[in-house]
């Protein structure tokens, strides 16, 4: 029996009609590309009023992504269901799997039109008139999420500059992979490390391309909250703007599609909480960091195994692009 067939049979199984009340069974069951650190399966609820498109997103046998990073998957459901309540774009949760389910750890969810691959939301013909809006609704959301109430969120780490950057140099050491240019950006980060903020919020953690579902009307779901913690919000604000999220679209910061002063201004409008400049340049840079030590990792999970993936490889190999953009971002040359 293939993968997806005893998936389909555990499915079936664990019981769709709890999950979605009248459902007799569970069809057209398959594994998605992508999710570098979960597994992803796409499948279609039988229903008497209609099938019902549903996510199984799960951890994979034996993977621990990111242990001291990574919030849980359980954490990851409340918080999008969270999310879902508050009105933010994010899938409805329908159920968390528990052990006599048969399906590890993960959770189902409604399945969401629209496209995450980047290539197509920022060249393709559908996404024209929509990517010039998109800047805004980004800085919309993200005050959207900043202002979730903490009282009412499961419980999360707090992250502060100093924390991180001192997690930072520890995975980097653990590599014992030698970088010139991360070992300066280390150091620019501790000499431009900026003061403690009042402003504590809920962050997503990883909001960019390939976690957004996007249509011809915008962003539709906010997706992969593994990374979601307590800190900063200007965190969020500089993540998104890490030129590995632009594909090639350097002139536009803000995932490709805008520019800073756009989503800047949304934000601002819905939070009424003033954005600081310099606090999200320092944590672009952070984040330049981060996600080039991420790709190492990737890397190094490469070769050890037991996952050889393509994806893995591909990541890995990113590593040494992360170090132009370092370079770019700490010695700047009016471009």
């Amino acid at each position: 029996m293939s993968f997806d067939a005893i998936t389909a049979v555990a499915l079936n199984k664990a019981g769709a009609a709890g999950w979605f009340p009248g459902a007799t069974g569970v069809d057209r069951i398959q594994q998605l590309s992508g999710g570098a650190s979960q597994e992803t399966w796409s499948f279609d609820v039988v229903h008497p009023s209609g099938d019902i498109g549903a996510i199984l997103r799960r951890a994979p046998a034996g993977y621990g992504a990111a242990p001291t990073r990574a919030a849980g998957l359980e954490i990851e459901a409340a918080l999008m269901q969270r999310a879902y309540e508050a009105g933010i774009p994010s899938p409805r949760v329908r159920h968390v799997l528990r052990e006599q389910d048969g399906l590890g750890r993960g959770f189902v969810m409604d399945r969401v039109a629209g496209e995450t691959i980047p290539r197509k939301i920022l060249r393709d013909d559908i996404f024209a008139q929509v990517r010039p809006k998109l800047a805004g609704q980004v800085g919309k959301i993200l005050a959207g999420i900043h202002s979730l109430d903490k009282s009412g969120l499961p419980e999360l780490r707090l992250m502060t500059t100093s924390s991180e950057l001192t997690e930072l140099a520890r995975e980097y050491h653990a590599l014992d992979w030698p970088r010139p240019v991360f070992d300066l950006a280390l150091r620019w980060l501790h000499e431009h490390e900026p003061s403690a903020t009042d402003a504590v919020t809920l962050v997503h953690g990883d909001f960019r391309h390939g976690n957004l579902i996007i249509g011809p009307d915008g962003i539709r779901a906010v997706l992969d909250w593994k990374l979601a913690h307590l800190g900063d919000p200007m965190e969020d604000l500089g993540w998104i703007c890490v030129n590995s999220w632009r594909f090639g679209e350097i002139d536009k910061p803000v995932g490709g599609f805008g520019r800073r002063e756009e989503m800047f201004a949304a934000y601002e409008a819905v939070s009424g909480r003033r954005v600081d400049e310099g606090r999200v340049l320092f944590w672009e840079t952070l984040g330049t960091l981060r996600w080039g030590l991420m790709c190492c990792g990737m890397m190094q999970r490469f070769r050890a195994g037991p996952d050889h993936s393509m994806e893995r490889a591909m990541i890995g190999r990113r590593a040494s692009e992360t170090e132009i953009d370092l370079l770019r971002l700490l010695a700047p040359r009016g471009v």
